[in-house]
């Protein structure tokens, strides 16, 4: 039975941890904060004094730390340990590059490191919902996947080492460009006199019901469309509604004195975005 072994228990990596805790072939964990593994061994988990000792039980390991330097820190402790045919997921969101460093000074150790970062949040964590980005050799996958089922309801392989967290950092531009975009609309909102709060549960509620601005990353390529492309009615029909509504957004930001750039470049860039580049 495979034995899994997780390092970093803060804010989402101990609601991960926890989903392994009844784990067939047992869970060993470590993190440097002693307090933190205790939600853990009370669930059964066997608490490692060291990432050397936790090396030595686990076959699969999971790791969720801050940054890229902890990241490395533990690789490096992991391959001292001198373990064979292991399997290191990484689900901290680190560099690329650092994502293909660590994949390939543990190849020559006998070990596979998988860029694996998450989406979700704790919630997600939580509640075994969270999307994990792969990038990382096929054999070394198959291996993980059935630690990483527990943790993650969408998992997907994205390609070679570095994928699963170039893939991230695309899906996390929109995150935060989006709450960007919240920001300048609270305060268009704000200014016209509109409830923030009631406005807040409004855009979850639609954005649950419609994907938010996932409900467009339907197309293989961003190259213009053809004429005869299947979605080309759907986008045109999103090209006339969003232009209409921002041009009635930035108006009213006008009227009001409030600044609305965000809106402004989205009104010259949707149709372009979208594939109707040099459409009427």
């Amino acid at each position: 039975m495979t034995t899994a072994g997780f390092i970093g228990l803060g804010n989402i990596g101990r609601p991960m941890a926890l989903r392994l805790a009844d784990l067939p072939g047992g869970l060993v964990v470590y993190d440097v904060d002693t307090a933190a593994t205790a939600p853990l061994a009370d669930s059964g988990a066997a608490v490692a004094g060291s990432i050397t000792e936790l090396a030595a039980k686990a076959d699969i390991v999971c790791v969720m730390v801050r940054d890229d330097d902890q990241v490395r820190e533990v690789i490096e402790e992991l391959l001292a340990a001198g373990r064979q045919d292991q399997v290191v997921a990484v689900h901290s969101t680190v560099h690329p590059d650092t994502a293909v460093e660590l994949a390939t000074r543990a190849e020559r150790h006998g070990v596979a490191v998988l860029d694996a970062p998450v989406s979700g949040g704790a919630m997600g964590a939580a509640d075994g919902r969270l999307a994990i980005l792969l990038g990382g050799a096929d054999q070394a996958v198959a291996r993980a996947r059935p630690i990483l089922e527990r943790l993650g309801e969408v998992i997907v392989h994205f390609g070679p080492a570095g994928a699963g967290t170039k893939a991230k950092l695309a899906r996390n531009l929109l995150h935060f460009v989006a709450f960007t975009a919240v920001t300048e609309a609270e305060r268009l909102a704000e200014s016209a006199g509109v409830d923030l709060e009631a406005l807040g549960r409004v855009v979850r509620h639609t954005d649950g019901l419609t994907g938010g601005p996932g409900a467009i990353m339907l197309r293989s390529t961003t190259m213009p469309m053809v004429d005869d492309d299947p979605l080309r009615p759907i986008f045109e029909h999103v090209r006339e509604l969003g232009e209409k509504d921002l041009r009635l957004a930035i108006e009213l930001g006008d009227t009001l004195g409030v600044p609305t750039p965000l809106a402004k470049q989205a009104i010259e860039r949707l149709a372009a975005g979208l594939g109707l580049a040099g459409d009427p």
